[in-house]
């Protein structure tokens, strides 16, 4: 460049002096496309993350860690080659539809940690619709039940979302992949290869977690086999019912060893070997259980204990109950609710049928029951609604054991001169959130319950307790420690020659039991007539409320059988 006297110009000259044919810059719109730019670069790097939870996250997301994602999943290769053959049209339905999968498969997953935490099993896509119900249930006696369904709500639409989400995401990933074919498909060849060698040589980033993944495939494939199997599952259902060696015993010939007595079965709410094995509870509850032991012996009333394996695991406790009383093994809401439209005898059935009037106590219920009516058939039902309760509320325990078991010794087992009462009793006490919870009062001042006013408030709020792991399993401790006592002081007070006490747990507790636990619960008989205990002296049960550790443990589906067999004639 030279200047107008045709001298070269000097270097910085040059540079301060513009093209006079040169468009000045707009400096507003590189910023904005920079923008947009690395905008559409992270929403890239999240879609693509989002995809690789879904493939690579595990079932159950409380053991997912980040380093899980560095693997290679073999469902992202295939479609990823799919994505690169098929014309602009398959390549969005595909897009579309594997995005549908993913979606639901993480939903899946969310319902597989949250029942994996509680009920120690992943959630079956056929049978565990049921525990939804309970769960708003217990949400409502939290929260009420304007909260209840609003946490339901957006539960709802926070799946709808995840699902929504994977499917933007799949869309974005696969039209980049298109647009840059060459290099998408030198990325999906390289990712092939390393699947390959390291599927071959069994390359692990962590014990049991391969490089080369395929836990997706793996998942789905383990839900539609679930699913094959419960749709076959409900076939022999009725020919296991109909076959019962007690079905067709004339009533004479039942329960003879039983006669004139009165035999309440309790179920005591989340009573699980937990109780009995964890450090943080056994120390309490084994020092009530054998304090019990010596004050009902001093009171010349022995017990006998044991365990059986629950057919549930943190809840359901319908499926406890119904198989402790069908001797059927009822582990999910199917057989349950084959069991209620089939005629099998049940425990009360043999009572009700050998003589003894019926009763149910069920004080959480707090609406009808007619299929669980017509099935138990009792010639008495009590729930929250007719149990005359005019106390406060203890969380989600309507009212408190001690009430429970106060009302049936005045309105029923008092009144058995004539007919001896059976009487199936669901305590609520010791169900979770297990705060506040209540104390004993003098059986002679329950009355309606009015006593118990002052207790609740003088506990901590189950919001607070549950912000604190260890707050938790205290309450589990004196929750269950109050049910436990309550039983003893109920046959210290009332329990004579003509009193049977049978009392178990239905499942280990939630939360508190950690994962791998077995599903073992204790289960006592009590009587003061020791021809009671003679019956089952051959069963080898530990003497005492206390069952050693090496007590023997039954499937809880036998109990009813061998029950009625030792006490037949």
């Amino acid at each position: 460049m030279v200047g107008t006297t045709g001298l070269p110009l000097p270097r910085r000259a040059r540079r301060r002096i513009p093209d006079p044919g040169a468009a000045l810059p707009d400096f507003g719109l590189p910023r904005t496309a920079r923008r947009h730019a690395v905008a559409g670069v992270v929403l890239t790097v999240l879609a693509a993350l989002l995809v690789l939870f879904a493939l690579l996250a595990p079932a159950d997301l409380n053991s997912f860690s980040p380093e899980l994602l560095v693997r290679v999943p073999v469902e992202g290769l295939i479609v990823a080659a799919l994505v690169l053959v098929l014309p602009p049209r398959a390549r969005g339905v595909v897009a579309v539809l594997v995005g549908l999968v993913l979606g639901l498969l993480t939903v899946l997953k969310a319902l597989d940690t949250g029942f994996y935490a509680t009920l120690e099993k992943p959630f079956d896509p056929i049978y565990d619709w049921s525990f939804f119900k309970a769960g708003i249930e217990f949400l409502a006696g939290e929260i009420g039940d304007v909260g209840a369904y609003a946490a339901l709500a957006g539960a709802v639409v926070l799946a709808i979302a995840i699902v929504a989400f994977m499917v933007l995401a799949m869309l974005r990933l696969s039209r980049i992949a298109a647009g840059r074919r060459t290099g998408a498909t030198r990325v999906v060849a390289v990712l092939g290869v390393i699947w390959i060698v390291c599927s071959v040589f069994g390359v692990e980033i962590a014990p049991g977690q391969p490089v080369a993944a395929r836990s997706a495939a793996a998942l789905a494939y383990d839900d539609l086999r679930q699913v094959s199997t419960d749709l076959r599952e409900q076939q022999p259902f009725g020919e296991l019912a109909a076959a019962d060696a007690f079905r067709d015993t004339p009533g004479d010939q039942l329960l003879n060893g039983l006669r004139g007595k009165n035999v309440v079965l309790t179920f005591v709410e989340s009573y699980g070997r937990v109780a009995l094995d964890d450090p943080a509870f056994a120390p309490k509850i084994g020092a009530t259980l054998d304090a019990g032991t010596a004050e009902l012996k001093a009171a010349g009333i022995g017990a006998k204990s044991a365990f059986l394996s629950s057919s549930t695991f943190g809840g359901g406790s319908w499926l406890a109950h119904s198989t402790v009383e069908s001797g059927m093994w009822i582990d999910n809401q199917q057989r349950y609710n084959n069991l209620l439209d089939s005629d099998r005898l049940t425990l009360g059935g043999a009572f009700q049928k050998a003589g003894w009037k019926t009763v149910w106590d069920v004080p959480a219920h707090t609406k009808d029951w007619p299929e669980g009516q017509r099935f138990y058939h009792p010639d008495a039902y009590y729930d929250f609604r007719n149990i005359g309760y005019k106390g406060p509320g203890f969380a989600y325990a309507t009212m408190p054991d001690q009430y429970t078991f106060s009302m049936l010794q005045r309105n029923e087992l008092a009144k058995s001169a004539q007919k001896p009462v059976m009487a199936e009793v669901d305590l609520v006490s010791s169900h979770a959130p297990w705060s506040p919870r209540p104390w004993l009062v003098d059986w002679n001042q329950v009355g309606d319950g009015s006593i118990f006013a002052p207790q609740p408030g003088a506990g901590e709020a189950p919001e607070s307790v549950w912000k604190d792991p260890a707050k938790i399993r205290d309450a589990y401790r004196d929750a269950t420690d109050y049910s436990l006592k309550t039983l003893i002081s109920f046959m210290q007070h009332y329990g004579d020659e003509n009193t049977v006490l049978v009392f178990l747990g239905d499942h280990q507790p939630p939360v508190v039991t950690p994962q791998g636990a077995v599903h073992d619960v204790p289960i006592t008989i009590v009587a003061k007539d020791p021809k009671v205990l003679d019956r089952i002296s051959g069963w080898g049960w530990t003497d005492g409320l206390h069952p050693a550790a090496q007590a023997p443990v039954w499937k809880m589906d036998s109990f009813r059988d061998r029950f009625l067999t030792a006490f037949a004639r």
